[in-house]
């Protein structure tokens, strides 16, 4: 048995593509788990891969379901998937905030209505995946920080309501972390180098987070080693909440 404790477990990744998603389903085979991914685009160090877009349910259903055929009913889910377009409150319309909302917080909901079902019977744990912006006004971030707090919201509801069955709900919220996501905002500036030192600057501890300092805390939390926490939302941000620079 692993010290993990994830030895011969299902687990679920979504957005595990790239990115946090990737490096916690690696961190989670590395414990001996069977681990099913989600995404859009394919990924390869999973043991079953569906492609489904979160924005639909009938995709989420159908997807999930398979992947439960594959590798067994779940006994972690790590909710990474996500999308974190640019925009200020009236930049947008109502489709893009919806769509946003969709992705990012309803995601969440579209994903635990189809395994919390499967877990009653003998508990398990869901992780999902917030941002600092949740809790920090974000001028150019407005839809996606709105997003990140209901999903927030969302876990500390989700795991009182699934107390009783043994289901323990969490939420990692990260400042940043250097994926393809993050360059992506750093390639928008008219300066991607500056843009970059600027936001290691914003952090303590002097550098960006990398995937595999999610995926170590990620798979604490999905893990039994964290068996009588429940409802929290988990700062990764190198002292950025701190100070908020």
């Amino acid at each position: 048995m692993s010290e993990g404790g994830m030895h011969g477990k299902a687990a679920l990744v979504t957005g595990v593509a790239s990115g946090i998603g990737a490096a916690v389903a690696a961190r989670l085979r590395r414990e001996g788990a069977r681990v099913a991914g989600l995404d859009l685009a394919p990924a390869v160090d999973v043991d079953a891969f569906e492609r489904a877009d979160l924005r639909s349910a009938e995709d989420t259903a159908v997807a999930l379901r398979r992947l439960g055929d594959a590798v067994g009913a779940f006994d972690a889910v790590v909710h990474c998937a996500g999308a974190s377009p640019p925009g200020g409150v009236l930049e947008h319309d109502d489709a893009f905030w919806l769509e946003l909302y969709s992705l990012n917080a309803l995601g969440a909901v579209r994903v635990m209505r189809e395994v919390v079902p499967g877990m009653r019977a003998r508990g398990g744990s869901i992780v999902l995946v917030s941002s600092i912006n949740a809790r920090f006004a974000t001028p150019t971030l407005a839809a996606y920080a709105a997003s990140k707090a209901a999903l927030e919201s969302v876990a500390r509801t989700a795991a009182l309501e699934f107390a009783a069955d043994g289901i323990r709900v969490n939420a990692i919220a990260p400042a940043s972390i250097d994926t393809p996501m993050l360059q992506g905002s750093f390639d928008r500036d008219a300066d991607p180098a500056a843009a970059r030192a600027r936001n290691v600057g914003r952090h303590p501890l002097g550098r960006l987070g990398t995937p595999e300092d999610a995926a170590e805390l990620a798979l604490f939390l999905a893990s039994p080693r964290s068996g009588w926490i429940t409802g929290g939302v988990f700062p990764l941000d190198g002292g950025a909440g701190v100070t908020r620079r």
